[in-house]
């Protein structure tokens, strides 16, 4: 990575740098709490008074439409979010043996709860608006260490001037994807919750772009091939047309024309069986390189291509899921095998197989990703919190923070407030009822519940529940989540993309490896822009796995460098890399961009079993998950991380598999 101190003198004013947007930086996560050693300096909320901070008291609602809203409303706060030091500072502690030397004793509040849920994301909420199914008149406490629920489904929000009502974008988790494939459970909530999935996909209007004459492309940058070379990658054009365009040597040309168009068999004589076996046990980039022969600005070119969807690139994803997804996301050099693709294999990754032959659209998605489905369930639990629970009302729906943590309410979700220590109270396999504690901001506190679901990241749990076995908490630890970064970027208008020719564009090896206008989508009230010169929404990702390495190693290396890395270079690295992309069009970093929300999710995807770094186990030995997932007397385990998989209904599914084990 480029020195951050040498990128942000470089070209600062050039790109904007000094323009009076709103920011909120913070130390990284690391630098953070190592300052924690007083515990009356660990960071519960943001007291500096920094434009944008939100107070712990009052309702955070946004004003009528049309109005910018107060600067307390969440989706509103700009730079940097997501897993800020605040979130991350007890945790770290926890993990240091830092936290309980300097904690002091816990205060009990003398609150019980028929549930206390561990984390308010999508499988928390989903676990408390199931519980309530069965026990309607149940008392639900949501305990989250952010100052937003939603985990890493985010809302974003911006109100530029001349546009009547908000902008609104996702910040994680994006969107329901082939809707079709969905599990069960996910499905019997998005029915509950009213979402009809048609209707929804049918509102993303997949026409306004390549209308405007905008496909997706590839911006070759610097970074890779010592140029900025961008080439358009409309549907149906000729290989040979834009691998010519490519800045790469005459024989990569040539591999890469083969590899789309002509490739052999690499594995004469093998059966179709034995083939995959081998695609097995290679990653995509490996293939390429030991099978194929290819140049090496071939393995250049294509290193970025999983990155968006998996988190990590061509180095560390599967041959046979590359294979799995050629048709979907266009990997070349799998033709010449002649596989039987009536069916995946079985060393397919879950994803991949569970979208074999799924014929409905890919994505259903809300302005604000799934944050909405979240939105809807606190809407329905938490009396006046919003003014609209349904999905036409959503997104444009009015809502009250104040009413989240009433004493009167059945239902309370209490942000800011990090749990600290969860036990049985007596023999788990007797126990009644458990003992949960969080930190406040200024102590810990104490609550009773006759069940406790854990629907946090999977990894920190062995730091929070000391009576597991050892072998469950190694099995928990294993759970090594994948960072990214979702940036959303808010421009005053888009004219230069619509010039440039292009609505998403891919980086062979900048430092965001995508930028992409926000999803045409209009819902209810809510209403897209449709003009180039209104208002748009630019999301951007940075996947920080380290390259040359397995997908856990790698973000264990990537997370440590994404949380020495200050917001400033955040912004500059957007900054620059818009300008290189747009520029040809009359892009000006300095004029154009309005606001910037950078959400960094040092714990993003959760890990999914894959080849080739889990064939000691998978497809076919004990998931690692299965052990990790297990109930603890009177608290049992959710998150997407106990399935695995990176998706809203699995996350789903490991909640209402935590409710039934608690409901027996």
């Amino acid at each position: 990575m480029t020195d951050p101190q040498e990128i942000t003198s470089r070209g600062a004013g050039e790109l904007g740098m000094n323009r009076p947007i709103s920011r909120r930086d913070f130390f990284d996560g690391v630098a953070a709490t190592a300052g924690i050693a007083a515990l009356g300096s660990l960071p519960g909320l943001d007291g500096g008074g920094a434009p944008g901070t939100a107070d712990a008291d009052g309702p955070w609602a946004p004003e009528p439409l049309g109005i910018a809203p107060e600067p307390r409303f969440p989706p509103v706060l700009t730079g940097l979010r997501g897993d800020t030091a605040e979130t991350l500072g007890v945790p770290h502690a926890l993990r240091d043996n830092r936290f309980w030397i300097h904690a002091g004793t816990p205060v009990p509040t003398g609150e019980r709860y028929d549930l206390v849920v561990v984390g308010g994301g999508i499988s928390g909420v989903s676990a408390a608006h199931r519980w309530l199914e069965s026990a309607p008149g149940a008392r639900i406490l949501i305990l989250d260490n952010h100052d937003e629920f939603g985990g890493h489904a985010r809302r974003n929000e911006f109100h530029p001037e001349g546009r009547r009502g908000p902008l609104v974008g996702y910040g994680g988790s994006q969107s329901i994807e082939s809707p079709s494939t969905w599990t069960p459970e996910g499905r019997d909530l998005l029915g509950k919750l009213g979402v009809q999935v048609r209707g929804l996909g049918d509102r993303l209007d997949r026409g306004l772009y390549p209308g405007l004459g905008m496909h997706a492309g590839v911006l070759c940058d610097r970074e890779t091939f010592g140029v900025d070379r961008l080439v358009a990658l409309p549907p149906g054009r000729e290989p040979a047309r834009w691998i010519a365009e490519l800045p790469v040597a005459e024989r990569a040309r040539r591999d890469l024309l083969m590899l789309y168009e002509n490739p052999p068999d690499w594995f004469p004589g093998l059966s179709d069986g034995q083939k995959k076996e081998r695609l097995a046990g290679l990653t995509y980039a490996g293939f390429l390189r030991d099978v194929c022969g290819v140049h090496p600005d071939v393995l250049r070119f294509v290193q970025t291509m999983p990155n968006d969807e998996w988190g990590y690139g061509s180095d560390a994803f599967g041959a046979i899921d590359a294979w799995g997804s050629a048709d979907e996301y266009g990997y070349p050099g799998f033709s010449g095998l002649g596989l039987d693709a009536s069916r995946p294999s079985e060393y397919n990754s879950p994803s991949v197989a569970r979208r074999w032959g799924a014929d409905d659209p890919h994505a259903c998605h809300f302005p604000e990703g799934n944050q909405a489905l979240v939105r809807m369930m606190i809407g329905r639990m938490v009396p006046g919190f919003a003014t609209a629970v349904d999905m036409e009302g959503v997104t444009t729906a009015r809502f009250d923070y104040g009413r989240l943590d009433l004493p009167g309410n059945a239902v309370r979700v209490r942000l800011s407030s990090t749990v600290v220590s969860v036990a049985n109270d007596g023999d788990p396999a007797t126990a009644t009822t458990a003992t949960v504690g969080y930190f406040d901001g200024e102590r810990v506190r104490t609550v009773q519940a006759a069940g406790v679901i854990m629907a946090c990241w999977n990894m920190v749990i062995p730091y929070l529940v000391d009576e597991l076995a050892p072998e469950q908490k190694r099995a928990l630890r294993a759970a090594v989540k994948v960072p990214l970064l979702y940036a959303t970027v808010q421009l005053r208008g888009w004219e230069a993309w619509r010039r440039v020719g292009v609505s998403r564009a891919r980086f062979t090896g900048a430092y965001w490896c995508v930028a992409e206008l926000d999803h045409p989508v209009s819902v209810g009230d809510y209403r897209c822009p449709t003009a180039p010169d209104e208002p748009i929404n630019v999301h951007m990702v940075r996947t920080p796995a380290a390259r040359g390495m397995s997908p856990a190693d790698g973000s264990a290396a990537g997370r440590r460098e994404l949380l020495r890395t200050p917001y400033a270079y955040l912004e500059h690295s957007i900054r620059d890399q818009l300008a290189r992309l747009l520029g040809p069009g009359g892009f000006d970093p300095a004029r154009d961009i309005q606001a910037i929300t950078v959400n960094r999710w040092g714990h993003g995807y959760a890990p999914e079993y894959a080849t080739p770094w889990n064939l000691d186990f998978y497809p076919h030995g004990e998931f690692p998950a299965t052990l990790a997932r297990r109930r603890a007397g009177r608290i049992a385990i959710a998150n997407s991380d106990s399935v695995p998989a990176a998706y809203a209904d699995a996350a789903i599914t490991a909640a209402y598999r935590a409710v039934q084990e608690l409901q027996e």
